[in-house]
């Protein structure tokens, strides 16, 4: 422990600031020349630093070893790739390594913005450079090498930088020539441009793929450059959070406000679905009763140019990310919102200005339909499917008492007393893949529809308690046989569920070989200094990690996540995606299973059978095959860490891969029905009907009748 930290420690807290300030620049006229920090960030960040050590799950602490994992943490979110802050840069940071605990607690955030300005300044002077390479000529006959696994990548020196954008700027466009013959149908007359063609695919590629770039990299910057302190601040106060583990962070304002729209599933804007297409921003859907179906002029198809809430001060998005375009786009309902607009076959542009209204967000609302099996797969049966993409609740809503709010156990028993009015159910699937969690309460909800009372999930706190949270609400709304659907994106609330159902034996899972493996409790924190400080200013929220979740059997679903019953082959389950892959994720961990009674529709014979009858009819299925033969290729390529720059080499490789491809069939994107929450032409939502339909013919028929609460 250094003399200079014992000062530190016993010193007040408005002279504290100061000493560390000091200390991290060596003198206090050095000091003095940094961007001072705002009263509010400097008591964002103090109370930041006391609400960590005290209430997370695991009560770290801040200390030297801490410090220097914060700095690590904060580079990386800001350089993940490294290629902006030099050697140079880095060495100078590392000289104040073990002295960041005492500036966050003494409410500091100096280091961190003279960081952020170091950092934004490398963007500038990058980006500048990137512009002039995307215009220079390349050897492609020339070998030489991109390394693609960052984390082969040190810091470089500004020398190493140059060749480092050089031949990642060389590969952009070497790609684009090699893509060209695959894009040109798809490449629109708006996409072209104006310029003529040379008559060469791969020329003209290039020549799009260059001015492409010169716009990413002049939009890049401009971009940078508007961040100011309130970014810095977050990315660092996140960082703080994430050395404890990856879901403790922090939420400034604006970030809050646009997670608390997502959990409401409504926001305000235009209502118009938006994808990235090679970097220009494409209408592929108008949301009835939106903005833009009320007033008709934008249309689907079309490619947003620019935008801005005044006319003659509109903003280019071209080559800007797609969230940030619609962040842009979004604002108070009643507001106008100016679009520079031109149609995909390359027309005029043309200016149109929308009111935004409120959206309600309807593709994350529980759905559900009912498919007849005969006509899906040439089975008798009949099928209901839930979609439940989110556990979403309006937590305000619920709070004031109204009487109706977003809910998605509401939207749940909606669906499932549909089909027990039906009457002519013989299963249900409840799909959870890529649902990220949400409401615990809801979740506990949900679960209770299919089970009569009990433990659902089991919750340890940072004292070592645990407390079981059941339903307590007798009865259930089927006993129809379930099957859940689930992949290595269903997180969190989607594991309780998942956890409760395979524990209970109430019904099985299906999906990759497990889920996510997020098994931890964040709450949202208010940053105030005490618990009734009424009327202070808004400084965000600490997500903040303060429980653990258990399933009723005793198991984390931390890193192992909710394994499959049985499993499909998918390329998911060879990404690394899942909490186990995550920095700083707490491990698994186990405690006394909870007091319950399972039920009899899932035994291990049962199990097995299902699980060899899926197994035939895979192995049978040309399209699992395919799919088992994409995951071999993908391992092989995952495991190169660089690409070849040569162009005659790379074109043999993929005239290698085209041939071991060759007979597979592609499918045309345009033609999915994206309204369609379970397309049966899909080879997993086959297979999923094919193991509820065998799931229902091994049951005795008595397990198989609709009862409710």
């Amino acid at each position: 422990m250094s003399r200079l930290r014992s000062v530190v420690r016993v010193a007040k807290p408005a002279a504290m600031v100061g000493l560390v300030a000091a200390a991290l620049w060596g003198s206090t006229t050095l000091a003095q020349q940094l961007s001072s920090p705002s009263v509010t960030a400097q008591e964002t960040t103090r109370i930041i630093s006391r609400m960590l050590p005290q209430m997370h799950l695991n009560q770290p602490q801040l200390d030297d070893d801490y410090s220097r994992k914060l700095l690590d943490l904060y580079l990386e979110a800001l350089d993940p790739t490294k290629r902006y802050l030099t050697r140079d840069d880095v060495a100078r940071f590392r000289q104040y390594e073990t002295v960041l605990d005492d500036s966050l607690k003494a409410g500091n955030p100096s280091f961190a913005l003279d960081v952020f300005s170091t950092w934004k300044q490398r963007v500038a002077e990058r980006n500048a450079q990137a512009v002039k390479l995307a215009q220079q000529s390349f050897d492609f006959t020339k070998d030489e090498e991109l390394i693609t696994d960052p984390d082969l990548l040190e810091w470089a020196t500004a020398a190493e930088l140059d060749d480092r954008w050089r031949r990642s700027i060389k590969a952009r466009i070497l790609q684009a020539r090699l893509d060209a013959e695959e894009n040109a149908d798809d490449e629109t007359a708006f996409l072209r441009g104006s310029d003529s063609t040379t008559g060469n695919l791969a020329d003209d590629a290039e020549r799009i793929e260059r001015k492409r770039l010169v716009r990413r990299y002049t939009n890049e910057a401009r971009e940078t450059a508007k961040k100011g302190e309130s970014d810095a601040l977050e990315l660092f106060l996140t960082a703080a959070g994430n050395v404890f583990d990856p879901h403790t962070t922090y939420m400034s304002p604006k970030t809050l406000e646009e997670f608390q729209s997502t959990m409401k599933l409504s926001l305000e804007g235009i209502g118009a679905a938006l994808r990235s297409i090679r970097g220009y921003t494409k209408v592929v859907q108008i949301v009835e009763d939106g903005a833009a179906a009320a007033d008709g002029r934008l249309k689907e198809g079309d490619f947003i140019l620019a935008v801005g809430d005044d006319p003659e001060n509109m903003e280019d998005i071209v080559e800007v990310r797609l969230d940030q375009v619609v962040r842009k786009i979004r604002g108070p309902k009643g507001t106008t919102v100016w679009l520079k607009v031109r149609s995909g076959d390359g027309g005029d542009v043309r200016t149109i200005d929308l009111v935004r209204r409120k959206i309600e967000m309807e593709d994350a609302h529980v759905k559900s339909k009912i498919i007849d099996l005969q006509d899906a797969i040439g089975r008798p049966g009949r099928i209901g499917v839930i979609s439940l993409p989110s556990f979403y609740r309006d937590f305000d809503a619920a709070n004031s008492g109204a009487a109706s709010f977003q809910s998605a156990g509401r939207d749940v028993a909606t669906a499932l007393e549909s089909f027990r009015q039906d009457g002519k159910i013989d299963a249900i699937i409840v799909d959870v893949r890529t649902n990220g969690g949400g409401s615990l309460t809801e979740a506990i909800d949900i679960t209770g529809m299919f089970i009569n009372q009990g433990p659902v999930v089991q919750v340890r706190r940072s004292d070592g308690g645990v407390e079981t949270l059941d339903d307590n609400e007798a009865g259930v709304l089927t006993t129809l046989p379930l099957v859940v659907a689930t992949n290595r994106f269903s997180a969190s609330a989607s594991e309780i569920f998942a956890g409760a159902i395979k524990d209970y034996r109430r019904g099985i899972v299906v999906g990759d070989q497990t889920t996510h493996g997020k098994g931890t409790v964040q709450n949202l924190l208010p940053v105030k200094r005490g618990m009734f400080n009424f009327g202070a200013p808004n400084r965000g929220v600490l997500k903040l990690t303060i429980q653990q979740f258990y399933r009723v059997n005793g198991d984390s679903t931390q890193t192992r996540g909710v394994p499959s019953d049985i499993a499909l082959p998918s390329m998911l389950d060879v990404i690394d995606s899942g909490e186990e892959f995550l920095d700083n994720a707490l491990p698994f961990h186990q405690i006394r299973n909870a007091s319950f009674s399972p039920y009899s529709y899932v035994n291990s014979a049962l199990i097995g059978q299902l699980r060899s009858k899926s197994k035939a009819r895979v192995e049978a299925d040309e399209e699992f095959g395919d799919i088992e033969e994409r995951v071999d290729r993908f391992l092989e390529v995952k495991n190169k860490t660089s690409v070849s720059l040569n162009e005659a080499v790379r074109l043999a490789e993929l005239e290698e891969l085209k041939d071991e491809t060759k007979d597979e069939d592609e499918t045309d994107d345009n033609d999915i029905d994206r309204k369609d929450i379970f397309p049966t032409d899909n080879v997993y939502n086959r297979e999923l009907l094919h193991i509820a339909a065998d799931y229902v013919m091994a049951l005795p028929r008595t397990q198989t009748a609709a009862s409710s609460r």
